[in-house]
């Protein structure tokens, strides 16, 4: 498919038998597919397989997330998504979804908030 967005793959990730992968094409919004369920397909079950950009069992992941991505988490608005991606620039990938709290802005409870919400 010459418009899949490829860029949107965790290439690192291991394919399990069986297991569909849905390759979203250039340009697409960022959401589940209607055929996916939630045991299959993209992954969204919280098994750790990544199906669309920014997001791995229907969390946002911190290491790959884009500023628009990171937008739509409560309590998380443009400028602060804005310093999440510039930090992650400057000190490298998320070790851990703890280490957010490094982000100038997110204090302990903001952290707490997005613990269940993000990944890396």
């Amino acid at each position: 498919m010459p418009d899949a967005d490829v860029n949107r793959l965790n290439l690192a990730l291991m394919v399990e038998d069986g297991q569909k992968i849905y390759v979203a094409r250039h340009g697409e919004p960022i959401s589940v597919p209607p055929d996916v369920s939630g045991s299959a397909g993209t992954g969204l079950s919280g098994t750790g397989q990544q199906g669309v950009h920014g997001t791995i069992g229907g969390k946002i992941n911190l290491n790959t997330a884009d500023a628009a991505e990171l937008d739509t988490l409560p309590k998380v608005g443009p400028v602060l998504a804005q310093r999440i991606v510039e930090w992650r620039k400057e000190h490298g990938a998320f070790k851990s979804v703890e280490e957010l709290d490094a982000v100038d802005g997110v204090g302990p409870k903001m952290l707490e908030a997005l613990l269940p919400l993000v990944t890396v």
